[in-house]
């Protein structure tokens, strides 16, 4: 329900603040005083596209807030959005001179999409608005079933449990290779696969020792060099070797005079002898390096084999392996799976055929119940004075054949048909629906089921288009019923509908200070009769303000006949 609505810099409108009440708030005043621009801003507080026009001159950007309390539908997207939930839902816009505009949900930013996908759960808009339900043919099936009630659910539920089963069969089919034609198809690839696996031969750690020995055949010249000079260094005459012993040979005069210098010249034969060691060993490590051209292709044709192995089947060799085992128990289980996938299909026909049924039988559920609802809205329609209307409800047809596409809503597509005129077609309600015939259609809609969605709010415009007398007073009585389970906010120029109202607001363009600007007062007591007045008779006076006291006690009369 909508609580609150605050408009600043709005067309005429400077500042203004409407606090709603349940049931029915109704907006009289003067034409053109400004109640469409409060229209145009629960519109744009809603969603709707808006330009820079609607701000009022001189102003420097627009900004509407609307607070609602939220329903379970609301609080569900509000989490999906991330948004925080409280009783109270705020929705803030607003748009600058320069055409820029920020939209808010509790204190959050959001998108255009994002704040429509949870005002259409709010408020249903019915004149010139994007928020009209029926329009919608999705919401149109959807009225249908809830006005179908527990039977129509419990064949949905029905329909929802085959579903269920055959979405399950249909994946276990999948597990099994589909039909004859796909399972041999797989099962060749995955022979295949094993098989290209398998031939490999490989082994853990394999491709680390490949790269090793790759990384030695490329270097071999720079090692054989490395260790030549090495040898060289310690074996050639002046080398290491040779002048160490020249060292050491020069410092036997002294050995025996102290055991120090023996102990020194002991080091340097250790250290002669040490270095003779390394020279042989690297002398070894060259003639070990014995480099087969023959061998080092077979490493590189080797390194490429499990390069290609793994664009195929995993990153590494552990991968591969893995992808192989996974593979092997694939194909054993496709080769034994003839018989399961020839019990599924049966069963999958099966339920097929049972959803079919069950689809067929919601439909003829739906014919009877939409046979009913044309006819009782009918009679509502012409009560409220389009005496020639025709309303129809149309079921797209179906096969056995479109089974795969059915949802939870069954296999039906329906559209809402109208006419409002004698010898006029029947058309789609979208296509040929005036502004005044919206509102008095969805009132007897709204007339034939109190709860179609959580929706309550309804805002109509131009309801009282082209009515008057009797037809006012059914109108208003209709507004009344309705308005005792959801809220309605309604323009009017009847005085006949204003004296229903549970709150009225008087809508008034002033000049003030040289500029015109409109102002919204909530009217009670004195002022209600009198604003009631004016509808009658366009200046009040004694005989108008009498029928107006008159009106307002048949409807407070019929207000306690209700309860």
């Amino acid at each position: 329900m909508l609580h609150k609505l605050s408009i600043r810099n709005a067309a005429l409108i400077e500042h203004a603040e409407l606090s709603f009440s349940g049931g029915l708030n109704v907006l009289s005043g003067e034409t053109g005083a400004g109640k469409s621009v409060i229209l145009d801003c629960i519109d744009f507080v809603l969603g709707a596209k808006a330009d820079r026009s609607m701000i009022r001159f001189g102003a420097e950007e627009c900004l509407v807030r609307a607070e609602f309390s939220a329903n379970e539908s609301v609080n569900e997207i509000l989490s999906e959005l991330d948004i925080e939930t409280d009783e109270t839902l705020i929705l803030s816009r607003k748009i600058s001179a320069d055409g820029r505009g920020a939209m808010k949900i509790n204190g959050n930013s959001v998108t255009a999409s994002m704040l429509r996908r949870v005002t259409s759960l709010l408020v249903d808009v019915h004149g010139q608005s994007e928020h009209f339900f029926l329009l919608k043919e999705s919401n149109q099936l959807q009225l249908l079933d809830a006005v179908g009630g527990l039977e129509i659910t419990q064949q949905k539920e029905k329909i929802a449990e085959l579903l269920a089963e055959r979405k399950e069969i249909i994946r276990n089919l999948k597990l099994l290779g589909g039909d004859e034609n796909e399972r041999t198809r797989k099962l060749d690839i995955l022979r295949y696969q094993i098989d290209e696996i398998n031939r490999a031969q490989l082994k853990e750690n394999e491709e680390e020792d490949l790269l090793a020995l790759r990384n030695l055949y490329l270097n071999s010249e720079k090692i054989l060099n490395a260790l030549s000079a090495a040898k060289e260094y310690l074996l050639s005459e002046s080398g290491s070797i040779d002048s160490l012993n020249g060292a050491r040979r020069a410092l036997s005069p002294i050995v025996k005079i102290e055991e120090t210098y023996s102990l020194l010249a002991e080091r340097m034969e250790n250290a002669a002898a040490e270095l003779t060691d390394i020279a042989d060993a690297a002398e070894t490590l060259a003639d070990q390096l014995d480099i087969d051209e023959r061998e080092a292709e077979r490493v590189e044709n080797r390194l490429d084999e499990i390069k290609t192995l793994k664009k195929k089947y995993g990153a590494s060799i552990s991968e591969i392996l893995t992808f192989y085992t996974d593979a092997q128990s694939e194909y054993d289980l496709l080769s034994d799976s003839g018989e399961k996938y020839d019990a599924l299909t049966e069963k999958l026909k099966n339920i097929e055929d049972k959803l079919y049924s069950s689809c067929k039988e919601l439909t003829e559920r739906r014919k009877i119940t939409a046979n009913t609802f044309t006819k009782r809205v009918i009679e509502e329609l012409k009560a409220l004075n389009i005496t020639a209307a025709k309303f129809e409800i149309v079921f797209e047809e179906y096969s056995r054949s479109d089974v795969p596409s059915a949802n939870g809503d069954g296999l039906d597509k329906i559209k809402f048909l109208f006419s409002a005129n004698a010898g006029e077609p029947l058309k789609e309600l979208s296509k040929i629906i005036s502004g005044g015939e919206t509102s008095r259609f969805m009132l007897a809609i709204k007339s034939q089921l109190s709860a179609v969605n959580q929706i309550q709010t309804f805002v109509f415009d131009e309801i009282d288009a082209g009515i008057g007398g009797r037809t006012a007073r059914v109108v208003a009585e209709k507004f009344c019923n309705i308005a005792r389970n959801v809220q309605i906010i309604a323009v009017s120029h009847l005085a006949q509908i204003a004296a229903f109202a549970d709150r009225e607001f008087l809508i008034e363009k002033q000049d003030i200070n040289g500029r015109a600007q409109t102002l919204i007062t909530e009217v009670t007591g004195d002022a209600r009769t009198a604003e009631i007045a004016r509808l009658i008779s366009g200046n009040g006076g004694e005989f108008a303000l009498k029928h107006a006291e008159e009106l307002l006690q048949n409807a407070k009369t019929y207000k306690i006949s209700l309860s």
